[in-house]
Order: C-alpha cells, then structure tokens, then sequence
C-alpha cells in the first residue's frame, strides 16, 4: 500500500459494508506506526467533533478510535462517497479549491474527502508526529464533485504493464554509467523498496483486478524511486533535472491514476 490515506480508505471502505470489523482498520493503520491520534485541524471543527484542536500536529491528539467514529458518522449521510486523494503541486485536481485541506494535503501528498459531494464533509490528513506515531487531522471542507470518471480497471491495468517496461527503461538510461562499475544491483535495491510495500495488507473482499493494480503500481514506484535515488541518477545541472523530471514525471502521475482508480474501485466494491 502506498500510504496510510491509502490504506484507511480501503479498510474503511470493507468496514463500513460490513466486511471486516474494527479491529481489522486498526491492525492495518498499524503498519505505518504503532501509534495513531486524531485531532482536529482548527477549532470549528474540534467544536463539532469534541476534538481537541491541533495546529499541524502539534497538540496531542485523543485515541484512534475516535477516528471510526467521526468515519461513521460522516459516511453515515445518504449519497456520501469516501475519496482518496494523492495531490502533487501543479496538479490539485479534486480538492476544494483555497481551503486549509487543500493546501495540507497537497504537502502531504495525500488524505481523504469524506461526504456527499456538493456539500459540507470532512477531510483527514495523516502527519508524522513523532517517530512512533501517526496523528490524523480532521478537517471540515466543502466536498467537490469529483474531478472527473476514473479510468477503468481495464485501462489502470493495460497502463501499469507498460509502466513497468518504460520504468525499467528509464532506470537503464539513467545508471549506464553506475551498471559498468558500480557495486549495487538495481534489482536489490528494487526489491528491499518493495518489501516496505508488502508489509501492508489488503480486504479479503478487495477485488483481485484492483489488487494487482496496485502491487504492479508499487512495482513501477520502486523501480522509479531507486532510479532518483541512486548517486549515477543525481542531475549534475539543470538541463540534467529538467530531462530527468520530463523522463519519470509521467510515469509518476499514471502511478498516482492507477493507484486512485483501484483503490477507489475498492471503497466502492466494499
């Protein structure tokens, strides 16, 4: 799984239909720290939720099963939809556009819109608050209709096999070099960033098309990422950067595609 946001909307999703019990969300959260709370991210919303308030994580939070609760009762109006988000700079599709969650989550990379679209719901953000453990800010924001239709699982699947042959490909163009006379064996370290994914677990009633969706997205992001990461793939000046950011930045942006279509196709399928 590629994120706690991704994780809580999955698990969520089989809860909610009655198909894995609470303690299935939180064994699963747990994977990312051993340690979760929620707070709320300004006093409006500490208001609604008897949250205590936190500014970016910065206040203690109370337990995590508050955080089922305020997912209950959120997804307990008619027509509430729960949506993944993975926002990157300069690419903010399906989030409300100029409030506080907006701009969190496209810091964090992630979190989650809870609600019917076209009214008042509620946003999640995991942060980092300590080394140990994950705190979840709640917010209250409008909840836009989505961005547009996802891609089928067809398509997010056909993408994906061809993103492994073009990541592979890049990885080869960007460490000719460190392949002649370098120690480390791409596949190695390919292969210690997917044992980070694989520590977390999917729904029994996750369909298998949207798994494998997401265990070939994993597949293409760690092949990318030990393509960025590795010195012979550092850009030594700004031509350099800008041809390394044309090469992988689409293969990124049809990772984050796949990785909302199948998980979104979970929550639902749940």
């Amino acid at each position: 799984m590629c994120s706690p946001s991704a994780t809580l909307t999955v698990w969520a999703g089989s809860w909610l239909a009655g198909r894995s019990a609470p303690d299935d969300v939180l064994e699963a959260l747990h994977a990312w720290a051993p340690k979760h709370t929620i707070a709320a991210g300004d006093p409006i919303t500490g208001g609604r939720t008897d949250l205590p308030w936190s500014a970016h994580g910065h206040q203690p939070g109370t337990g995590i099963m508050a955080l089922l609760k305020v997912i209950r009762e959120t997804m307990g109006v008619p027509g509430a939809q729960l949506r993944l988000v993975l926002p990157v700079p300069g690419d903010v599709r399906g989030l409300p556009v100029g409030t506080a969650f907006a701009g969190d989550a496209t810091e964090a990379g992630e979190g989650l819109l809870l609600g019917v679209p076209g009214t008042d719901g509620t946003g999640l953000i995991p942060q980092r608050a300590a080394e140990d453990t994950l705190q979840w800010t709640v917010y209250s924001t409008p909840i836009p209709p989505p961005p547009g239709p996802d891609m089928s699982l067809g398509e997010a699947e056909f993408t994906m096999r061809e993103a492994v042959r073009d990541a592979a490909d890049a990885l080869m163009q960007l460490h000719t070099t460190a392949l002649g006379g370098s120690d480390s064996d791409p596949r190695e370290l390919i292969e210690a960033e997917l044992a980070g994914y694989a520590r977390h677990d999917y729904p029994e009633s996750m369909p298998l098309r949207a798994k494998r969706i997401l265990d070939t997205a994993d597949h293409v992001a760690a092949i990318l990422t030990v393509a960025q990461r590795e010195p012979a793939s550092a850009p030594t000046s700004s031509s350099a950067l800008v041809s390394q950011e044309t090469l992988l930045r689409p293969l990124w942006d049809a990772i984050r595609a796949a990785r909302l279509v199948a998980v979104h196709t979970a929550a639902r399928g749940a």
